[in-house]
């Protein structure tokens, strides 16, 4: 019985790789390219006819959010919010790619040890932040989260470099999120500041863009 075309294929290892990441190739250029082109994905857009007032990350939160990678605050908490009731009903409304644009890499994760993070920000005053930080115990008895008390140190960060690569990688071809002003102020803008301070001011950025919309 001669061999079918299909039958050749899996019987010829090298074959069968070669074809299997050309599929997978063509498959994520037609998923993943387009993205890069709208405008939901790349620009700060309205939704549902309200304004979503994203800006790029001041200073202080910029660095604070590299404390947040560098602790690896991602692996217990996410911040993405489903579009189901139980999700907005606890977390508040659900995140879209508009109010992203800023963020690379993003942080919308999996993992919930933790509440998600989206909307926390204006939730709970900075000084709530900080005694959760050091000791999450000291305000939720329950709570499983380590605590930070090593974040209370002088903040060391280039994050004028940091605001330099971000240029580079956000909306390649547009207007830049960082002008050379700002990048240059940047420094002074954290001088004095902690690590726990850069964390909270990252933190009570989170979601208010969308502070107007219900």
């Amino acid at each position: 019985m001669a061999q079918s075309k299909h039958d050749a294929i899996e019987s010829n290892v090298f074959l069968l790789i070669v074809l299997t990441l050309l599929a997978v190739s063509v498959g994520g250029l037609v998923e993943i390219v387009p993205l890069f082109f709208q405008k939901s994905t790349t620009q700060a857009i309205d939704h549902e006819g309200k304004a979503i007032d994203v800006k790029p990350y001041g200073a202080l939160a910029l660095a604070g959010r590299y404390v947040y990678i560098r602790e690896g605050c991602y692996n217990c908490h996410s911040q993405m919010i489903r579009p189901f009731r139980a999700e907005t009903e606890r977390y508040g409304h659900f995140s879209v790619a508009g109010e992203f644009i800023y963020d690379h890499p993003f942080q919308w994760g999996s993992k919930r040890t933790g509440p998600d993070l989206a909307r926390i920000g204006g939730r709970r005053d900075d000084e709530w932040h900080r005694k959760h930080l050091l000791n999450p115990r000291d305000v939720v008895p329950e709570s499983n989260m380590p605590a930070f008390p090593w974040l209370d140190r002088q903040l060391s960060v280039d994050i004028g470099a940091h605001m330099e690569a971000l240029n580079l990688v956000i909306n390649p071809g547009s207007e830049k999120p960082y002008s050379n002003d700002v990048i240059a102020n940047a420094s002074q803008e954290i001088s004095g500041k902690t690590e726990l301070d850069a964390l909270i001011a990252y933190l009570q950025g989170l979601g208010s863009a969308f502070s107007n919309v219900k």
